[in-house]
């Protein structure tokens, strides 16, 4: 993916690696489109960057995608890249008798069908560009999951598995497929505890790897991953993963 030049569409834009991302792409001199499921915080980012885009997007309405569709072919006809960010996680707890899977629903909704939906939408549109670009937003959780977020880390691997057979499908069509898998970073995907956790990878650190791979195209099988996070990549290959996953799931 070339990080220059581009016309992008970033869903989930409105903060945390959406917003992040947003940012770094518009300093490089493409032209930014965000979307987000609030007008005010739409209108909040566009403010502070008045030649980025909004369009009010809700990927779990397949008719808001539609609109999405017909909009960008209208305003944003030269649109190449495609940054499927969106996503919600929740914890869950299956011991309980009040669980249910409502939660688990939520999460496929979004982050499952939701990068389906937009994906096959504008499909069409970036086969007929240069240099096009589908990148989803998966987690390092993909490889060997957080127990208490069981829907979540399951999404992600369904992303994960998804994105080889989609590269794969592409692989004579100009369409660039990329895995962006990242780790606990500071953001409110969980909530203000995550945004705050010194444990957690600091955003704007974790945003310029990102770049800095882009640009040196350090992305093997197309999977935008941490030199720390190969160890949960690789975990099951390398006899490792009860371990890992012990490590991760304490008790």
């Amino acid at each position: 993916m070339k990080t220059t030049g581009n016309t992008i569409l970033i869903t989930g834009g409105t903060s945390g690696i959406g917003r992040a991302l947003a940012e770094a792409f518009h300093a490089r001199g493409n032209r930014v489109v965000i979307t987000g499921r609030q007008q005010a915080l739409i209108d909040t980012v566009t403010a502070e960057f008045p030649s980025m885009g909004g369009i009010l997007l809700d990927v779990d309405d397949p008719a808001s995608v539609t609109r999405l569709v017909e909009e960008a072919r209208s305003r944003f006809p030269d649109l190449n890249v495609l940054i499927a960010n969106a996503g919600i996680s929740r914890t869950e707890d299956m011991t309980s008798d009040g669980w249910d899977a409502s939660d688990a629903e939520a999460v496929v909704q979004t982050n499952i069908l939701g990068v389906l939906r937009l994906t096959a939408a504008l499909l069409p549109l970036l086969k007929r560009q240069a240099d096009a670009t589908i990148m989803a937003t998966s987690s390092a959780l993909a490889f060997v999951p957080r127990a208490d977020f069981p829907a979540y880390c399951a999404s992600k691997a369904f992303l994960h598995s998804w994105l080889q057979s989609l590269r794969h499908q592409l692989r004579s069509i100009p369409v660039e497929v990329l895995e962006l898998s990242p780790p606990y970073v500071q953001t409110k995907l969980t909530g203000a505890g995550q945004l705050a956790d010194p444990r957690a990878m600091p955003l704007d650190t974790y945003v310029a790897e990102v770049m800095r791979m882009l640009e040196a195209k350090d992305h093997p099988r197309g999977e935008l991953l941490l030199e720390r996070d190969n160890a949960r990549r690789w975990a099951e290959r390398d006899g490792t993963y009860e371990a890992v996953f012990a490590m991760l799931n304490p008790g």
